[in-house]
């Protein structure tokens, strides 16, 4: 992980562990304290690729997100806001991602 945004996280004053966004209700905004591929069901991709792909999404240390939508049956798939943009995921996949709520 980059320097620049490690000193973001710790200048927004992130704790280290935090509370799975998979797990979380729509409309609560918070920020990004780790991805960790372990933490999910993967699934056929695996910890490692799982964690490698959120990470390109955009899914960062520091970075605020805010599930916006969630399907009807099962509360899934679900509609993640990433600072500026939406991006979709299933509930298992989003466990891998900390966040300290606002």
């Amino acid at each position: 992980m980059s320097k620049v945004i490690s000193e973001a996280a710790a200048a927004a004053g992130l704790g280290m562990r935090g509370e799975p966004l998979g797990a979380a209700p729509a409309g609560r905004p918070g920020v990004i304290v780790r991805v960790n591929g372990t933490l999910a069901d993967a699934g056929v991709l695996g910890a490692e690729e799982l964690e490698r792909r959120l990470l390109e999404l955009g899914f960062v240390e520091g970075a605020r997100v805010e599930i916006v939508e969630q399907g009807l049956f099962g509360r899934d798939p679900i509609a993640v806001k990433l600072d500026d943009m939406r991006v979709a995921l299933r509930r298992r996949e989003a466990r891998a991602i900390e966040v300290k709520f606002d």
